[in-house]
């Protein structure tokens, strides 16, 4: 028998694949799609992204972690990319997608865990639970607490529906909106647009997420998002990411986090929220941590 050779696979492990489950919740089905790297039988990492983003986020992250051996797989939440809109605006909540996540994570046993933004809050939610099968987190640039401007801020452009006549367009909006992801090529800018557009039936160009979701940032009330007692009930080792200028995740708040034992604080320069996790350094620390 003549086995493959280490570039063949290697390549095969750079190569992503399409999963796909339909998780039965109380007000019906939803179906969840993620892209997933490395060898099947690897140790799990689990990549969460932001609040308008897609899993195709982590391309660059899944293709390293996938050099060291581990199945990395990269959910599209719901409402965002190729998985199911939700039939209720109110619905999109961390509840929810733990709920719709809950099959994928019961059939990983132990999993690694990294969310950006939103796919963090996801992340800490999940660590809270008895009996959770979290063995590591990251945290990029969400913590305990979240200062009101900066859900403002967000929820003013996610509440807006913008339409591009091309994806060109779109990656102009996107390298304003997200200039705090750091200072990226006009490959990787081109990247996060091409993964993130949808047409419409009129041929205009939009974000590939249901304007919906904006509901229950539009809903809060005004004033910081504290979740101390939840960060405070977590007991894992942790790797806290903050850009340096991010205006959620303020150095106070960090630097309160790091006070706990088993957390690391990076603090990345150039960046504000959230680091894009593209560059070697960033995905250097994270490899670094799961690695243990």
């Amino acid at each position: 028998m003549r086995w493959p050779s280490r570039s063949s696979r290697t390549a095969r492990l750079s190569e992503p694949r399409i999963g796909a489950l339909r998780a039965a919740l109380p007000f019906g089905p939803v179906d969840l799609r993620w892209t997933e790297w490395g060898p099947a039988d690897g140790a799990p990492v689990v990549c969460v992204h932001g609040l308008t983003r897609t899993g195709r986020d982590f391309d660059v992250l899944a293709r390293a972690l996938a050099e060291d051996g581990r199945r990395v797989i990269c959910p599209d939440i719901p409402g965002r990319g190729l998985s199911s809109w939700l039939p209720d605006g109110n619905l999109y909540a961390v509840p929810t997608y733990i709920g719709v996540l809950a099959p994928l994570l019961a059939g990983l046993g132990r999993f690694d865990w990294v969310g950006t933004s939103m796919g963090g809050l996801i992340g800490m939610g999940l660590a809270s639970l008895p009996n959770h099968q979290m063995g590591r987190l990251v945290l990029n640039d969400v913590g305990a607490e979240i200062p009101g401007s900066a859900l403002a801020v967000i929820g003013a452009y996610v509440g807006t529906r913008h339409e591009f006549a091309d994806v060109a367009a779109l990656e102009a909006h996107l390298r304003v909106i997200h200039a705090g992801f750091g200072d990226l090529s006009p490959a990787e800018w081109r990247h996060l647009a091409e993964s993130s557009a949808r047409m419409t039936p009129q041929g205009r160009v939009v974000q590939h997420y249901d304007p919906a979701i904006a509901v229950p940032l539009q809903a809060a009330p005004p004033g910081d998002a504290t979740l101390w007692p939840l960060w405070d009930s977590l007991n894992l080792p942790t790797l806290l990411l903050r850009g340096a200028h991010s205006p959620l995740l303020t150095e106070a708040t960090a630097s309160r986090m790091a006070g706990k034992p088993g957390v690391s604080l990076l603090t990345i320069p150039g960046c504000g929220h959230a680091p894009a996790l593209m560059d070697t350094a960033q995905t250097g620390a994270v490899r670094g941590f799961l690695r243990g």
